[in-house]
């Protein structure tokens, strides 16, 4: 895999925490609205939607006329919101559980800060591998 493309990855990947983490604060914040539902997405399967949307952009590839066009990055979103099953239903209809929401951005978190390391030691060997071939 070239440079690029994995720092892509990375990207998206963060991308996609910092997004689900959003959902997840969400839901917290909404533990005492009434009737509110919690949702999540899974974050495999939008990986696998950004993966296949990168292999269509390849296939159809917008043509680049000039040399001030931007590359695509693709639009709309990678994955899809859905309500979490509830494990213990409230009177008042809401279904934010507050237990797994804290152990889910717990781990989105954990996974957030795994992704920034990978990136930083990334970045590190690059830095390593350029400053040896200038001495």
């Amino acid at each position: 895999m070239d440079i690029a493309k994995s720092l892509a990855v990375y990207r998206k990947a963060i991308d996609l925490r910092a997004q689900r983490h959003e959902v997840l604060a969400s839901n917290i914040a909404n533990a005492d609205t009434p009737n509110y539902k919690a949702r999540d997405f899974d974050f495999s399967e939008a990986m696998k939607g950004a993966a296949s949307r990168w292999d269509e952009q390849k296939k159809l590839g917008l043509a680049h006329t000039s040399s001030r066009h931007f590359a695509t990055q693709g639009g709309g979103a990678d994955y899809r919101l859905q309500f979490r099953n509830e494990y213990q239903s409230a009177v008042d209809g809401n279904t934010v559980e507050m237990d797994v929401e804290r152990a889910q951005i717990a781990d989105n978190a954990l996974q957030y800060q795994i992704l920034t390391q990978l990136i930083g030691s990334r970045f590190q060997g690059l830095r390593t591998a350029m400053s040896g071939t200038q001495g």
